[in-house]
């Protein structure tokens, strides 16, 4: 099969899921033998543009006359069986869309965020999930400045979804949710039910050497708000608070906005270690020695990536019962859900990791055989290619 993968990268400044899902997945296609090419954009672009080329952004979120020209060009050289569509967003615009349409070429497209719904592309807002634009033109992201904080750089967002909604509704073959309760919440839009899948992403496993379990809960993703990490410093003050000699140390893995806080925050307490953006090996092994992975999500994730890996490493993860974390783990089981946006109930979920760390083993050990069993990334490989048959057996 000839695939043109589709994809706006994130500014590598924020490392992104998308991006690793999208480079996994196009790995996977080439090593089984399928013909894979790459189109897009890279947000790192923005930097290196001039003053009066950075003020056509928001015209080219709208419509990037310059994308469709070149993915025209594309199709017409490459001629591949199927396009599979991920982010658009900011520079290669619904206008990919347009192109797939005039070259009679069918599309997959992946809907990682909630970015055709919400101008945030997060449904979060002032510290919490907010729902305001879910079943109405979302005027209200304007008016919130729900991107950046900023009615002017949230309005053509919007004006794209409104434009181009009917252009999603129908020059899409195969629309691919990557949960159940982000399909859920896109309801709105009215997509054809026949064309909707849903697809957990694909999440490789690398082996390594067994290692032992250290007393120690990790933290391994971007230190943003919707993260949660207002919420985990809240709650290991709290862990701290009430245990007479706290016998876990948090550490923390990752970069972004709040990493000055975060990093002031930590260097008053010596049970917390701060490791900035660490490589995958060195994820891989944080993962395999902590007792528990903590994800303290305020937003309702799509998808939980980093939930995943930690089943796959044989750590039980800690997570929010909100969005997708509630079909990934069975509390109790493979994992602990708690209360969202509640910092008690996650200084608890803490404190129990200490105080039953035999049951937080056993856990991990069905951690990972539901990652066998639900999430083996032969399954997912083996459900992509089942959807672009779909697609080009059913082209609109």
């Amino acid at each position: 099969m000839r695939v043109l993968l589709v994809h706006n990268q994130y500014r590598s400044a924020t490392p992104s899921g998308e991006n690793r899902v999208v480079h996994q997945e196009g790995e996977a296609l080439a090593g089984a033998g399928h013909e894979v090419m790459r189109f897009g954009r890279s947000s790192d672009e923005i930097e290196h543009w001039s003053a009066a080329k950075r003020a056509t952004v928001p015209i080219r979120v709208v419509w990037s006359r310059e994308s469709r020209h070149d993915l025209t060009l594309t199709l017409r050289d490459y001629r591949p069986d199927v396009v599979h569509v991920h982010n658009t967003f900011p520079l290669l615009s619904a206008s990919v869309l347009y192109a797939c349409r005039d070259a009679a070429v069918p599309v997959v497209a992946t809907i990682h965020n909630y970015r055709l719904v919400c101008a945030g592309g997060d449904f979060f807002r002032q510290g919490t999930v907010c729902h305001d634009c879910l079943h109405r033109l979302p005027v209200p992201g304007v008016l919130h400045g729900c991107y950046r904080d900023s009615r002017a750089a949230s309005a053509p967002l919007v004006v794209a979804n409104v434009v181009h909604r009917k252009a999603w509704r129908s020059l899409v073959a195969a629309f691919v949710f990557i949960s159940a309760a982000q399909r859920d919440l896109h309801r709105g839009l009215n997509l054809p039910a026949d064309r909707v899948f849903v697809r957990h992403n694909m999440v490789p496993y690398s082996s390594m050497p067994s290692v032992s379990r250290d007393p120690i809960v990790a933290f391994i993703g971007r230190l943003d708000e919707v993260k949660g990490l207002y919420l985990l410093m809240a709650a290991w003050d709290r862990y701290r608070g009430e245990a007479q000699e706290p016998g876990l140390r948090l550490v923390i893995a990752g970069a972004g906005s709040l990493e000055r806080e975060v990093t002031a925050w930590a260097s008053t307490r010596p049970s917390v270690e701060l490791l900035g953006h660490i490589p995958h090996g060195r994820a891989l092994e944080l993962r395999s020695r902590a007792r528990a992975v903590v994800v303290p999500s305020v937003w309702e994730e799509p998808f939980g990536l980093v939930v995943i890996e930690a089943m796959a490493a044989g750590t039980p993860p800690i997570a929010p019962s909100h969005g997708s974390f509630t079909e990934l783990i069975t509390p109790g089981v493979d994992g602990v859900l708690f209360r969202p946006g509640d910092p008690a109930a996650l200084a608890l979920a803490i404190a129990d990791v200490e105080a039953r760390p035999e049951s937080y083993e056993t856990y991990g050990n069905r951690a990972r055989a539901t990652y066998e069993e639900r999430f083996n990334p032969e399954h997912s490989f083996k459900h992509l290619l089942e959807i672009y048959d779909f697609a080009i057996a059913h082209p609109v």
